[in-house]
């Protein structure tokens, strides 16, 4: 598994969090997220790790701001992306196994480091159910294909 991680200037602490998670787990990852405590635009860093997840460049994305919403809608403005934001672990493992989301968003200002690292662990070790979930899916697939 490859994984994109990226950020903006409220999720810093989080996002290193995680990065440590992901190289304990052995998972490559890049880091495009931004250096900085100076406020950033969010969309600048979302949609091209967005768009790097739905190009196949990477397997799945996770995104960190403030709250993960900016992120999250941005994210899913990127045609082949299911973003998921989440602050709980029941949630993460659920938009894998139902939603076979590719990308999640969090919110540092939301979550702390440690429920945060539970999350993406959760998310990063589950499956994609398919079954009838394949269905609903293939809707979402047609409906992007000829609107987006």
């Amino acid at each position: 598994m490859k994984v994109i991680i990226s950020g903006d200037h409220a999720g810093m602490t989080i996002r290193n969090e995680v990065k440590s998670l992901l190289e304990e787990m052995g998972i490559e990852y890049e880091d495009t997220g931004c250096s900085c405590e100076t406020s950033v635009d969010y969309p600048d860093y979302a949609l091209p790790a967005a768009e790097r997840v739905a190009s196949g460049e990477f397997d799945r994305g996770i995104l960190i701001c403030g709250t993960g919403i900016g992120m999250s809608i941005a994210a899913n403005k990127v045609k082949g992306i299911r973003c998921a934001l989440l602050s709980d672990v029941y949630s993460a493992k659920l938009t894998r196994m139902h939603n076979d989301a590719n990308v999640i968003a969090m919110g540092e200002r939301v979550i702390g480091p440690g429920l945060a690292r539970d999350i993406a662990k959760a998310w990063l070790e589950t499956d994609f159910e398919g079954g009838r979930h394949e269905n609903r899916l293939s809707k979402i697939k047609a409906y992007e294909d000829k609107n987006l």
